[in-house]
């Protein structure tokens, strides 16, 4: 999988696409690149899901507070 110190797996495109979004004026085309850019690092790298480094707690943290 990852080696020590290496980024998360389709990082780049991840955040690429992000900050695309965020600039003013909104570039639609640029931004549709950098999605299919993003979709093919995923289908590359047969990602299943994305999560937050701090999501796997939240989720453990709500499963025991429904117990």
């Amino acid at each position: 999988m990852e080696e020590a110190g290496a980024q998360p797996v389709c990082a780049q495109e991840a955040l690429a696409l992000l900050n695309c979004v965020t600039q003013s004026p909104f570039d639609q085309e640029k931004c549709i690149r950098l999605l299919h850019s993003l979709r093919q690092c995923v289908l590359d790298k047969k990602v299943k899901k994305f999560s937050l480094d701090n999501q796997d707690q939240q989720d453990t943290d709500s499963v025991s507070k429904k117990n």
